[in-house]
């Protein structure tokens, strides 16, 4: 109402958002398919009761931070939700499919508006609902079945989860608070440095057509995540492998845009 709420009141409401779930649900993380790490899990439910707070808490800021350009943070959203939906109807979860597919289908309106002529934003409002439902979504996918590995979830999310995990790393090491707003995410830089030789009489033309054109190196990127989290929903060490992969990865092509190293390709 008064786009002035500070970063922490914003993390409190959506941890009071995973409070609600964690106690309406029974919403917990009761194994990560590491033997230490199950045990501990075991012997303190209360800790799969705040990892579970943690990430419903957590994804909705995650998903803001990447909601930059048209069709970015949609299009994450969309791929996420259609992948789990299709591991929910594996597993015959049929409910948690349905809800699903109610968040396929309202993302996919959204983004006919959206991309690419960027008439309707998501906001807020919109990247926190995405967040909030997708982590609730993946907990209770992984709750009621054990087929499914707690990592599949995890490659599933690793772009925007990682961009957040890595956007307060740098801050920290530059002395700056995580909750100061920079030019320096990855999609920014991006925008920035590769997509920016687009020339069009008209300026704000020129700028659409360069914020259209960011979105599909993430999308890419996403794509690089969701397409193995399918193919190895069951198997734990796989899902870990692409998940470091992925980590160093990002922060290969980060340094590489960061220091003008750019391959010719990309910027064609």
């Amino acid at each position: 109402l008064t786009q002035r709420l500070a970063v922490r009141y914003r993390l409190g409401l959506t941890a009071v958002s995973g409070l609600f779930a964690v106690l309406l649900l029974g919403l917990s993380v009761p194994r990560l398919d590491l033997p230490w790490l199950d045990a501990m899990l075991h012997g303190w439910p209360w800790l799969g009761v705040g990892i579970a707070l943690l990430a419903i808490a957590g994804l909705p800021h995650a998903f803001n931070i990447i909601d930059g350009y048209n069709g970015l943070a949609g299009m994450v959203a969309l791929a996420v939700c259609l992948a789990l939906m299709y591991v929910a109807l594996q597993v015959g979860d049929r409910q948690l499919a349905g809800v699903l597919v109610c968040m396929v289908g309202a993302t996919a309106g959204f983004l006919v508006w959206n991309y690419p002529r960027g008439l309707v934003f998501a906001g807020d409002g919109g990247a926190y609902l995405w967040g909030v439902l997708i982590a609730v979504a993946s907990l209770l996918l992984v709750h009621r079945n054990e087929q499914v590995s707690p990592w599949f979830p995890m490659l599933l999310l690793i772009y925007p989860v990682w961009e957040t995990l890595f956007s307060i790393y740098r801050k920290l090491v530059r002395g700056t608070s995580p909750s100061v707003a920079d030019a320096l995410h990855f999609h920014q830089l991006i925008y920035r440095r590769i997509v920016h030789k687009v020339f069009h009489d008209d300026e704000s033309r020129r700028i659409l057509m360069r914020n259209n054109r960011t979105s599909p190196y993430l999308w890419a990127f996403t794509m690089l995540t969701v397409i193995p989290a399918l193919v190895f929903w069951r198997t734990t060490w796989v899902l870990m492998v692409f998940c470091a992969v992925f980590v160093l990865s990002y922060v290969a092509a980060y340094l590489m845009i960061i220091r003008f190293k750019v391959p010719t390709w990309l910027r064609r």
